[in-house]
Order: structure tokens, then C-alpha cells, then sequence
């Protein structure tokens, strides 16, 4: 099958590189996963009554309300923790955009967050 030993040894030296190459690539997207597991998005209303957390999906896991939300309607306290929590969402999208280079590898996981975190970037009174 192989004319000579030169390419026989040519053939498995790329067939080495390309199984390096593959494990590289696995160790990158392992590690990868790992670190946007680990991102989380935040953001306050401007006079820091309502901060919000979400995880690295979008879902809320820190809601801290200051005691001047009693003073409000409560339509209006449900109303800026909607408009933070897409802002925080908006934040998360930001780190995980930041954490990848800009390849066509990285566009689809942006475009990927962006869709399931909703197109929605939150208000501009929110703060981060």
C-alpha cells in the first residue's frame, strides 16, 4: 500500500498531530465549559434598591431588595426586578462574549446566549 517507508512514517506523523490536535482542541472546550459554568451576570437599579444575580443560564439566584422598596407600589418594585434581571442577563451575555475570541466558533456560542437569554438588553437605568 505505502511506496516507501518515508511516507508511510509522513502518514503517521500527521495522523499523530491530528490526534494531538484533537485532544488539544478537547482540553480547550473542557476548560472552556468549566469557566462559563462559572460566570454569573449583575446589576442594580441606579439607586441600588434592587440587585439581581443570574447564573451562567440567565436564571435568577440572588434577589437583595433594600427596605425603600417597602416604600413603593409593590407593581413597581416587580417592575425594576424584571428590568435588572434583563439587565443582569444583559451582563452575562457581555462576560460571555468577552471570555471568547471572536472566531466563528465563538459567534455561534454568543449567538447561542443571545437567543436563549432573549434579545433584550435591559433598560438603561440599570446598572451593573
Amino acid at each position: 500500500m505505502w511506496a516507501d517507508d518515508a511516507a508511510l512514517g509522513a502518514a503517521e506523523r500527521r495522523l499523530d498531530e491530528w490526534e494531538s490536535s484533537l485532544a488539544e482542541r478537547a482540553e480547550r472546550a473542557k476548560t472552556l465549559s468549566t469557566r462559563m459554568r462559572e460566570l454569573t451576570g449583575t446589576a442594580h437599579t441606579p439607586d441600588r434598591a434592587v440587585l439581581v444575580t443570574v447564573d451562567s443560564a440567565g436564571l435568577l439566584i440572588d434577589l437583595r431588595l433594600d427596605e425603600r422598596t417597602r416604600q413603593q407600589p409593590a407593581a413597581r418594585t416587580a417592575q425594576q426586578i424584571l428590568d435588572t434581571t434583563r439587565a443582569a442577563r444583559a451582563d452575562l451575555l457581555r462576560q460571555v462574549a468577552d471570555s471568547l475570541g471572536d472566531d466563528a466558533s465563538a459567534r455561534a456560542i454568543i449567538d447561542s446566549y443571545r437567543d436563549r437569554l432573549g434579545h433584550d438588553q435591559g433598560p438603561n437605568d440599570a446598572g451593573r
